[in-house]
């Protein structure tokens, strides 16, 4: 590269985004240190030393009616980027997933003839395939992390890479199966991971604590460990915990901790259920929208599968709870059948290990960025 420095835009809407950005730039800094990056993140980019633009956690909602109502607040920081584009030129546009303000970040890129990489494909294989001919139009590249995404790409015409999993890279990666074999028996410890998003949270916690409750009903024993994600303030978690104290409960940011020490997990849908079947850790999935986009969701979504593990294996690993069957009787009765049954819990975990190896090995973020900075050095 040459010695002036060189401006990359990013933009992560979502905290997974985030996260696998932050890897990303941490990668392409090894590479090049002379970048300056600027654009959308939360607080793992925010620690790359990535000069923030426009918060994430004012974009990150989830289901149809939620993005809806959030409208005004995404339409305000779709203008202020655009505006930025066409100030500043930036030498690159990367954009991880969050595809309805990203394809039209695209658009304006293209249009002013900035190169664009897209690391982590939206899921147009799974609703609104026809998503992929804007792609082919406006992105220079796509790096997937899915190993199913590659061929997709590859049939409609769109430069793709499968870069491997950057889950991968991190200390998930590295750990054993026999650093999470904690044993089915008469002490079951579960973890509560109600996901990354605030309104997440005020959905799926009260729900998950309930049916803890119901659950130590039937195991007196049982303790529970609760997963306080970045950008979830602690007065929000201490609210609802507190509304019952007589609850064992451990409240941990320390995710890799709560993996090595839980029989099972209870997950919202989401990245987190990967970072648990990389583990290792057998889980139950649930996913709770309001009705409208539950039901919008039904017509458009065509995969069989809501968790990744299920679908990049090709089977039900683990359980899906969704929407009605997100409530507590069925959540705790599922929990006292697997955790009564320590033979399913084996078989889970070897199914897990098996869907890992699917996933590439370590490196995907450093693949990702030698893509990114070699399109920087094309002409325009």
């Amino acid at each position: 590269m040459s010695g002036n420095r060189k401006t990359v835009f990013l933009v992560a809407g979502e905290a997974s985004g985030d996260l696998h950005g932050a890897n990303l730039v941490r990668a392409m800094n090894r590479l090049a240190p002379n970048l300056h990056v600027v654009g959308i993140g939360g607080p793992y980019l925010r620690e790359t030393g990535m000069e923030i633009l426009i918060d994430a956690s004012s974009l990150s909602v989830v289901g149809i009616t939620e993005v809806i109502a959030h409208l005004p607040v995404v339409l305000e920081s779709l203008s202020s980027v655009k505006r930025f584009l066409r100030e500043v030129r930036p030498d690159l546009v990367i954009l991880i997933d969050y595809p309805d303000f990203n394809l039209r970040i695209a658009k304006e890129a293209k249009q002013l003839g900035l190169p664009v990489f897209y690391y982590i494909s939206p899921q147009i294989w799974a609703w609104r395939e026809n998503r992929v001919h804007i792609i082919r139009r406006r992105v220079n590249h796509m790096a997937v992390i899915l190993p199913f995404e590659a061929p997709f790409y590859e049939r409609h015409g769109v430069p793709v890479t499968f870069v491997g999993h950057p889950l991968m890279d991190t200390e998930l990666g590295s750990l054993s199966l026999n650093a999470v074999l904690h044993q089915a028996g008469d002490d079951p410890i579960i973890g509560l991971l109600p996901g990354s998003r605030i309104g997440e949270v005020h959905k799926l916690l009260p729900v998950m604590l309930d049916a803890a409750r119901l659950f130590r009903r039937r195991k007196p024993s049982a303790r529970f460990l609760l997963s306080q994600a970045q950008g979830i303030p602690d007065d929000l978690m201490q609210s609802v915990i507190q509304q019952d104290g007589t609850l064992p409960i451990e409240i941990s940011r320390n995710l890799l901790d709560i993996f090595r020490r839980s029989t099972l997990v209870i997950a919202a849908s989401g990245t987190v259920t990967l970072q648990a079947a990389i583990a290792g850790v057998p889980m139950i999935i649930v996913y709770k929208v309001s009705p409208l986009s539950y039901v919008l969701g039904k017509m458009l979504i065509r995969v069989p599968f809501i968790g990744l593990i299920n679908l990049i294996a090709g089977k039900r690993i683990v359980p899906e709870l969704i929407q009605k069957d997100a409530n507590a009787r069925t959540i705790a009765d599922t929990v006292f059948e697997l955790t009564s049954d320590p033979e399913r819990l084996w078989a889970i975990r070897n199914d897990l290990v098996e869907a890992r190896r699917l996933l590439g090995g370590p490196g995907a973020s450093e693949r990702a960025a030698r893509i990114a900075l070699s399109l920087m050095e094309r002409p325009r």
